[in-house]
């Protein structure tokens, strides 16, 4: 095993881009090719009854303006939709359209595949170990956990 001297946030970025690389691709091959990397991490956070702009701004950490620019985006391909807050009348909900939902599958199926990549090469241990290891890293650098 060489040591490239890389960082170990580089080491957890590559195979995460990896992996964000071969969603899109999957999601593009169903027909569904109007997507971003960027426009996808807005939509992975957006919770089952929808969620604020400004939630999906601070848990993206990227600003409102670029949140609400990908939102923009994202309405106009039909993968998400903005509805009424029912906790507040002034505020609005990012939500997942019909043909968001459509393609949930796809992308979930492709992480699916990625990690059985990753567990065949690393062996089941290691990849329970790697969840293990990366899961307790989670309690101290996800805020949203």
């Amino acid at each position: 095993m060489a040591d490239d001297g890389l960082n170990t946030g580089l080491l957890l970025y590559i195979p995460y881009r990896w992996l964000e690389n071969r969603v899109i691709e999957a999601l593009d091959r169903a027909g569904y090719g109007d997507i971003t990397a960027a426009q996808m991490k807005i939509v992975q956070r957006i919770g089952p009854d929808g969620t604020r702009l400004t939630e999906l701004a601070e848990q993206a950490q990227v600003t409102k303006q670029t949140a609400g620019f990908l939102v923009d985006q994202l309405v106009k391909a039909g993968w998400v939709e903005r509805v009424p807050d029912p906790t507040d009348k002034r505020a609005r909900l990012v939500r997942i359209s019909a043909r968001g939902q459509e393609a949930l599958p796809i992308a979930a199926a492709a992480v699916a595949e990625v990690e059985a990549e990753w567990e065949a090469h690393l062996g089941k241990r290691q990849m329970a170990q790697l969840r293990q290891v990366l899961s307790r890293l989670r309690e101290i650098t996800d805020p949203y956990a």
